[in-house]
């Protein structure tokens, strides 16, 4: 009997125990975060959206992230998140970019009231950057901040895939 409670003592003990993975080693393991580059204009013929389909496997836990090109100065581009608004004097809402997306796709669109009678700057020859931000690291970017996201996915510009649809 002494054996028997003795083996399940040692059994329990065991059981008690757990495995930890430190977080740094977790999402070094099993992430795998992409950036794509698309060029791109917002016309009545595209419906003023572009869909971007992923050559990847997204996971459910996975976010995207979508930033407009607004801009350069001191040499570094200037990156915006979307959902981006623009306004009249007035107040009230003019336009605005937004996207929703998928597993497979991220669609990027115009919204407003009258969306040819946004001014081409912000329709024609726009760029965008995708990035897939996995699950693991959702909470620990800064999103609003392009390069803050960069750099905690460790993503050069080298690594940016240009995508010409």
């Amino acid at each position: 009997m002494k054996k028997l409670f003795t083996l399940l003592l040692f059994v329990g003990v065991l059981s008690l125990q757990s495995c930890t993975i430190t977080d740094d080693l977790y999402l070094e393991d099993t992430s795998v975060s992409e950036v794509f580059e698309v060029p791109t204009s917002f016309t009545a013929s595209n419906n003023y959206s572009k869909q971007i389909i992923f050559n990847s496997k997204l996971y459910a836990s996975d976010e995207v992230l979508v930033y407009r090109l607004i801009g350069s100065a001191q040499g570094k581009n200037i990156w915006k998140l979307l959902p981006e608004a623009h306004y009249f004097n007035d107040g009230s809402f003019d336009f605005g970019y937004e996207y929703d997306y998928s597993l497979r796709d991220v669609t990027v669109y115009l919204v407003g009231n009258n969306l040819s009678t946004v001014p081409t700057s912000y329709r024609l020859n726009q760029v965008l950057q995708v990035v897939i931000v996995p699950g693991n690291f959702a909470k620990l970017v800064n999103k609003n901040d392009y390069f803050n996201v960069m750099s905690t996915l460790k993503l050069k510009e080298s690594d940016i895939q240009t995508i010409n649809l």
